[in-house]
């Protein structure tokens, strides 16, 4: 038996602890289940809005607050606002020129609020059903540039996706960040709505040490948790980068990752 003490875990979704087609395994819930019955408080985080975490909340049996935009939105399981990050408004502006200036469709979140210029643009249909909410169409961001949690960029052009990241971190330095959730997004949000204050929030919010808290995900914007929490589980389909910043890795979110991850590393650990 390991001496490690985990009273708390925090867990990325896509990539994770959903396969592709977003459905919940039974692995995934029975591994939830038994955390609830060990006493380990369990939670969300994700670059989704918190509405796109909503269906999770019955079958996982969750009462932890949902951290969605990588923590720029943070709500009850009744989608209250309990904590909510924008950006400064007047960066809104040059941040979605300068996406766009990449060749990538340009996404605006204000609150809970989607809006797009296209509605058949790269994923849009694809992230309405994976986050069961619909966006609104507008002919221009111009009226939509304040309070603004969230800009996305997007493309399925991989390299544009990684230029445009790395040009707005370029740019504008530490008054926003970017990161990447999906290889074809980019995601730009207040600099402290990320996922490594979600895990501070969560350690004051219980009262449990982020040395007793452990974190799993796969991409990119893990990787500020992983840094926070005192154990890390990468994913086997997790990117390079995350893998090795981890403290452990499991197999793929298509191999029952996330499942033998709470088995293998915190049950039996425990």
């Amino acid at each position: 038996m390991s001496e490690r003490t985990i009273r708390l875990v925090l867990s990325d979704v896509d990539g994770t602890l959903v396969p592709h087609d977003k459905v919940l395994t039974e692995r995934t819930i029975t591994a939830v289940q038994q955390l609830h019955e060990a006493g380990i408080i369990f939670a969300l985080t994700s670059a989704r809005p918190p509405q796109g975490l909503a269906m999770f909340v019955k079958p996982l049996e969750l009462t932890t607050p949902l951290a969605g935009f990588n923590g720029g939105r943070v709500t009850d399981t009744d989608l209250n606002v309990l904590e909510e990050k924008t950006i400064a408004d007047h960066l809104s502006a040059p941040i979605l020129a300068l996406l766009a200036s990449h060749g990538l469709s340009v996404w605006v979140y204000q609150g809970a609020d989607w809006y797009v210029l296209d509605e058949r643009g790269p994923r849009v249909e694809y992230e309405s059903n994976v986050c069961q909410c619909e966006p609104s169409v507008i002919k221009d961001f111009d009226g939509v540039e304040t309070g603004v949690t969230k800009i996305v960029g997007v493309s399925d052009d991989f390299e544009a996706c990684a230029a445009a990241s790395a040009d707005v971190r370029t740019q504008f330095g530490e008054q926003v960040l970017a990161t990447r959730s999906q290889r074809y997004f980019v995601d730009v949000t207040n600099p402290d709505a990320n996922k490594g204050s979600v895990v501070k929030f969560l350690s004051a919010k219980y009262n449990v040490p982020v040395a007793q808290i452990a974190t799993i995900g796969d991409m990119e914007n893990d990787l500020s948790m992983f840094k926070v929490s005192g154990f890390s589980i990468a994913m086997g389909n997790a990117i390079d980068e995350v893998q090795r910043a981890a403290s452990v890795v499991t197999t793929t979110n298509e191999n029952e990752g996330f499942a033998v991850a709470i088995t293998k590393f915190i049950l039996d650990a425990s």
